[in-house]
């Protein structure tokens, strides 16, 4: 017990010993201190900005749902039939539902003003589809679709804008000279958001065709029943448009050969010409893979590619700002050696007065510890506010723990390293040499 109390003693004094050098110093301690926290600070607001980045783009990507897959026809030669994409629920496994969808503009009137607005037409499923709930009303049905009926859901912005922030369900306006009933309200996805599905009117599909003047749909979104379905889904789906396209003829069909054992590929006649594909001509070229007639896109693998993207330059962004870590290390090694110099007299004395070679190491140490601890408090700060000062002007930022954890780890480590030469410097001069000096 005596000889831990002794011990406790010792490193107190120590302690006591450690703030009297830094604040005999305060200039000089003031400067150290400020290279460590202009450090910390870079790394916390830089690698703050990144995951804000980060964390923006994955809430873009998210907010279309989640295992939602969109395939996007990218010529008007290719575009889809409507029944094409119910029969795709059927063919393809782990889909549970799927909506054409027309992106049209039409001139919308409402009471004195008028104006252009995007329109999506879209069949019933489209809130389960992409995970939208509505803030009043209730959206269109499958009759509502198949009657080609007059009504619209309209995105958060546009239905809290008609009648300043009141409900606009039930009441009318004209779309392409056509008078249109509100049934719904969306709400809000937020700016950037959804495909900036907040500023867009939906209407259904049968109806959008119309105002197009069009019979087909670009784009078809489809939902799986979990992650792994949509891979495989991608897939299937890849390889029934390849065989549509004629880029890939000797694709299997994903339903057995049942029927007429001629049709190409297995797929029977009757399945051919119900869901409207032709059987590719083996006479006619087949088409270049190259050709990006069709792109499928799995939003999952999207998120997951954004995500680690802005991971990688976040990390550069931290391992860039960490050099002023480094700098402000090599600046606490620099001060403690001219402490070194300067104090050699005091050494000398607590040397001949009985202070252990141990006592002077942790006295040295403790200088260092605090000089980077001290730096780190006033870099965090800094950092945080550096942040708060970059979402005023526009960006998209986040207070990271994992930064703050970094640098501070990173600050206090390179302190107690670049301290500990100078400290075994200090504690290895000779007493004699030292009261001589």
């Amino acid at each position: 017990m005596r000889f831990l109390r002794g011990l406790l003693i010792r490193f107190w004094f120590s302690v006591q010993m450690a703030g009297h050098g830094i604040l005999s110093n305060p200039l000089r301690s003031a400067l150290t201190v400020l290279g460590v926290a202009i450090g910390v600070a870079s790394v916390v607001s830089l690698m703050g900005i990144g995951e804000g980045a980060r964390q923006a783009v994955v809430e873009q990507f998210k907010s279309l749902g989640s295992n939602v897959i969109v395939i996007t026809a990218k010529d008007e030669s290719v575009e889809f039939e409507p029944e094409e994409a119910e029969e795709l629920v059927e063919r393809v496994q782990g889909l549970k539902m799927i909506t054409p969808v027309v992106h049209t503009k039409g001139l919308m009137r409402w009471r004195r003003a008028r104006g252009n607005i995007d329109l999506i037409g879209v069949n019933e499923l489209f809130p389960k589809i992409r995970d939208h709930d509505l803030l009043a009303g209730h959206f269109f049905t499958k009759w509502h679709v198949a009657q080609r009926s007059p009504v619209a859901v309209l995105g958060y912005n546009v239905g809290t804008g008609l009648m300043r922030g009141r409900s606009p369900v039930g009441q009318s306006f004209t779309l392409e000279g056509q008078t249109y009933t509100i049934i719904g309200v969306l709400a809000e996805k937020g700016k950037g958001n959804g495909e900036g599905i907040d500023d867009k009117i939906l209407i259904p599909y049968t109806t959008a065709m119309r105002i197009a003047e069009k019979k087909t749909a670009e784009e078809i979104w489809a939902k799986a029943s979990s992650p792994e379905e949509a891979d495989l889904a991608v897939v299937q789906m890849g390889r029934i448009f390849r065989r549509k396209l004629g880029i890939d003829q000797t694709a299997p069909s994903p339903a057995p050969n049942q029927g007429n054992p001629e049709a190409p590929g297995g797929v029977p006649a009757e399945v051919m010409m119900k869901s409207g594909m032709e059987a590719p001509d083996k006479s006619l070229p087949i088409m270049s893979s190259s050709e990006d007639l069709i792109t499928i896109t799995n939003l999952n693998q999207l998120v997951d590619e954004a995500n680690q993207a802005n991971r990688v330059m976040t990390l550069l962004l931290g391992g860039i700002a960490a050099v002023s870590l480094l700098v402000g290390g090599l600046g606490i090694m620099n001060i403690m050696l001219v402490a070194v110099t300067e104090r050699t007299g005091e050494i000398g004395v607590r040397r001949a007065i009985g202070a252990k070679q141990s006592d002077l190491l942790i006295q040295f140490l403790l200088e260092a510890l605090y000089l980077s601890g001290i730096g780190s408090i006033a870099g965090v700060a800094s950092g945080i506010w550096g942040i708060n000062i970059f979402g005023q002007y526009g960006f998209e930022t986040a207070v990271s723990l994992q930064a703050i954890e970094i640098a501070v780890g990173v600050a206090l480590g390179s302190g107690l390293l670049f301290g500990v030469y100078p400290a075994i410097s200090a504690s290895s001069v000779p007493p004699v040499e030292a009261l001589r000096r």
